[in-house]
């Protein structure tokens, strides 16, 4: 009887280990942003390259983002987007302070928390200036964590959302 019990332990132990990391998909997309917007950028992989959109990223976020794209926001581009959707503009100061924690699963998502300060290069800021803060929804599929949305708070909202009305707007405009 012993000796079964440490055999459900250790495969308890074993598939919890196995289990996805929600943060792995987010400390990719955010490393590949401190690396952009370095002093000394350098040069990487766009956020939602194919290999990206095919591995890190749910499969309906890759459609959606892949509809969008058919209606680039640049005559000579392949972004749906004319801005870094990660710090939420066009300039930004080199990325400090950044944090990102996995909160609990509920609903068969992850809401994965990121915090960093890229804006502490533009002078005087607010006295109720707040770091900018993302939020990843990391599901499961196939047995991996890959993004599902990236929710910017303020404004800007739903990622999976801005593109969905980009390629309605795309899909409806005269050609």
């Amino acid at each position: 009887m012993k000796r079964f019990m440490l055999v459900v332990l250790a495969c308890t132990a074993f598939s919890t280990a196995q289990a996805a990391d929600p943060a792995a998909p987010v400390n990719e997309i955010m490393q590949e942003a401190v690396k952009g917007w370095a002093e000394e950028a350098q040069a990487g992989e766009d956020y939602f390259s194919q290999a990206r959109l095919d591995r890190i990223y749910s499969q309906d976020f890759a459609k959606t983002y892949r509809e969008a794209a058919k209606f680039p926001a640049y005559d000579e581009g392949d972004s749906p987007f004319d801005y870094d959707v990660i710090v939420s503009g066009q300039d930004s100061c080199t990325i400090k302070d950044l944090t990102v924690a996995a909160g609990p699963q509920s609903d068969g998502k992850s809401d994965v928390k990121v915090t960093f300060d890229n804006t502490h290069c533009f002078g005087e800021r607010a006295a109720d200036w707040k770091p900018s803060e993302l939020h990843f929804m990391v599901i499961e599929e196939g047995g991996k964590a890959v993004i599902d949305d990236i929710v910017r708070t303020g404004e800007s909202g739903s990622l999976k959302g801005e593109l969905q009305g980009i390629a309605s707007q795309g899909a409806s405009a005269p050609q």
